[in-house]
């Protein structure tokens, strides 16, 4: 949102429906809800909107840019067909088996029976994923039979994940990499590149998140590295939609693990995913109007260039007790204000009551520095990070340490 707002276009900023932190920021809507279709576009129409930026994948996959687009108006985002690349996992395996976008090996296991079958004589570990939207939360990695017995007892048992298929695949050894691009269902324009941390205990312990944490740039992947990416996974993949007849317009996210045998795929979003989005936005230098914009039309971006600044960013994940298994909600935030002298705080699951500020989710806050090094970045981040106080508050004290060894300063 703030990206949106450095715009040269001054725009006035609402949103749907807000938190605790963007209602200084801008008008929340606490009244439309994030996935209610019918309801954004109503606001969107009431208020004569001149373009809708989609954040949460349910409402893409939901055809909130479908929606809008049939009420004339402008939105940011991928149609509900070609937002199937994150709404089903079983899809995207298809279509990178298709356009040759290098993966881990999987198999597609549609019972539990099946699926039981499967892991008693498969090798360990290995990696299930539920087939649908799961907030971050439907990937399991498995040591051993037992685990992966119990996961596939969660897939298949709890409603949140409905009827599911769920993904079995190799366990790919590396380092992460997030590449976020804007794609005009022809042209593919790279973002700076991230790396991400999933698991919610240092040295990469402990169950997977939706993000703990991520820095911008990544040492050793340099311009001429993500355009080898690009070539070798955005590309392919937009082609492939477009033959489809689903032309991909937005942001194409590629979560990639960079291993001996070069990158390959772990998943994609087709949305600004957090906790990258807070690292990579604040250094960019382009208009991102302009770009969200130009995205929107077949070929728009011919020619179109996401311009960064040499700033280090660190972005630090402040989660709730009990995150990611269940989450804490009312307890009372302090130190914002002390936090924000430092650093760029984000809001992401808080609520006011009585006037004060109280966790409202398992992922609490983002807190954002900008520096001349990694080191630098980092030790801002976490200086601000640690003027923040709440019950139960969780925070990875090693985001950005590899970062920070390779590149003095």
């Amino acid at each position: 949102m703030r990206a949106l707002a450095r715009s040269t276009h001054s725009p006035r900023l609402l949103c749907a429906p807000g938190n605790a932190g963007i209602a200084a920021e801008a008008e929340c809507l606490p009244e439309v809800g994030a996935e209610d279709v019918e309801a954004i576009v109503a606001a969107a129409r009431d208020r004569a909107v001149d373009l809708v930026v989609i954040g949460p994948e349910a409402a893409l996959v939901a055809g909130a840019v479908d929606a809008l687009e049939r009420a004339g108006i402008p939105a940011f985002g991928p149609s509900a067909a070609a937002a199937e690349l994150e709404g089903s996992k079983a899809f995207a395996k298809e279509l990178m088996e298709e356009a040759g976008v290098p993966t881990a090996s999987h198999e597609l296991l549609r019972s539990r029976e099946e699926a039981i079958e499967h892991l008693a004589s498969a090798s360990y570990p290995l990696v299930l994923k539920a087939d649908g939207l799961a907030a971050g939360k439907g990937v399991i990695v498995c040591a051993s039979e037992a685990e992966a017995r119990e996961a596939v007892d969660v897939f298949f048992t709890e409603r949140r994940f409905g009827d599911t298929t769920v993904v079995v695949e190799e366990f790919l050894e590396g380092e992460e990499l997030s590449l976020l691009a804007l794609c005009d269902g022809e042209n593919v324009v790279p973002l700076a590149p991230a790396q991400d941390y999933k698991r919610i205990f240092d040295g990469d312990r402990g169950a997977n998140t939706g993000g703990m944490g991520s820095y911008s740039p990544v040492p050793g992947f340099g311009a001429a590295e993500v355009e080898e990416i690009v070539d070798a996974v955005h590309r392919p993949i937009v082609a492939a939609m477009a033959r489809r007849g689903r032309p991909f317009h937005g942001v194409l996210y590629a979560g990639l693990m960079i291993g001996p045998g070069g990158p390959k795929v772990l998943e994609f979003n087709t949305r600004f995913g957090d906790p990258e989005t807070q690292a990579v936005l604040p250094r960019l230098r382009s208009d991102l109007v302009d770009l969200c914009l130009a995205s929107r039309q077949p070929g728009g971006l011919a020619g179109a260039r996401a311009e960064f600044g040499d700033d280090w960013a660190v972005t630090l994940v402040l989660a709730s007790a009990g995150y990611p298994a269940s989450s804490s909600k009312g307890d009372v935030i302090e130190g914002l204000e002390a936090a924000a002298e430092l650093a760029e705080v984000t809001h992401a699951g808080t609520a006011e009551r009585d006037g004060e500020v109280v966790t409202a989710g398992g992922r609490v806050l983002n807190v954002t520095a900008l520096g001349g090094s990694p080191t630098e970045a980092r030790d801002r981040a976490y200086d601000a990070a640690r003027r923040i106080s709440f019950d139960g508050m969780q925070m990875r004290t090693d985001i950005a340490a590899r970062a920070a060894e390779r590149v003095p300063g």
